[in-house]
């Protein structure tokens, strides 16, 4: 058995989670994740059954899509609302003009730190991991783009938007990048990935869901595409 299967990952799981639960389901070792989505984010975890995991590299470097949400006025540890409040500042005076201009600075080509609880290594040791331990170490920034960046409502202090970006790109550092900017910090709140290459959140299934007529070959795909 090989193949790709889209799953619409559930928050509260890890991605090494959906991986053991498709490993179960399918009696399958071979089986892997390609690109990784934290416990927080829901949506678009492509996983890659059998030789089709040679395919990693290639789906790691797709662009991606996402919905999400941020908080203005308060700052954590892991730039997302799971994380130690690190500081909290007034928002109130902050416009959508405000909004639209950081929306403005952000978007194409953008140097970006990787966030501490990233996957990210340094030394041999993924970034997160060192997080754990309560170990902050300097990140060399890494060029990103932003190919679009859409503000779809906000409800102060919620700001909800869309975007589509290169690898490498974290949602959660650019929402706290935002958040500086505009002066009050930022932390994301909801977060789904809706796209993963030629792949929406409308080929996605649950777990639940899941059996072998979910299996694409990846070849067939890209006849289509």
């Amino acid at each position: 058995m090989e193949g790709i299967v889209v799953i619409d990952k559930p928050s509260g799981m890890t991605s090494h989670d959906v991986v053991a639960q498709v490993r179960k389901r399918f009696n399958m070792k071979r089986v892997g994740h390609a690109g990784t989505l934290d416990p927080l984010a829901t949506g678009v975890l492509v996983i890659l059954i059998g030789r089709s995991t040679s395919l990693f590299e290639e789906f790691c470097g797709m662009d991606k899509a996402y919905r999400a949400t941020l908080i203005l006025g308060r700052k954590t540890d892991s730039a997302d609302i799971l994380g130690k409040t690190l500081s909290l500042r007034a928002f109130e005076g902050i416009t959508r003009e405000d909004i639209l201009r950081a929306f403005d600075r952000f978007s194409g080509e953008i140097d970006q730190v990787p966030p501490m609880v990233s996957a990210v290594k340094f030394k041999g040791k993924k970034l997160y991991e060192l997080a754990r331990s309560g170990i902050v170490v300097d990140r060399p920034a890494r060029r990103v783009k932003v190919h679009h960046l859409q503000l779809e409502s906000y409800a102060p202090p919620d700001i909800r938007f869309i975007m589509k970006c290169s690898k490498g790109t974290y949602v959660r550092q650019l929402a706290e990048d935002i958040g500086e900017f505009l002066g009050c910090g930022a932390c994301i709140s909801q977060i789904q990935r809706t796209q993963v290459g030629p792949f929406t959140i409308d080929y996605a299934v649950s777990l639940k869901e899941l059996n072998e007529s979910h299996i694409r070959r990846w070849e067939d795909q890209k006849s289509h595409s």
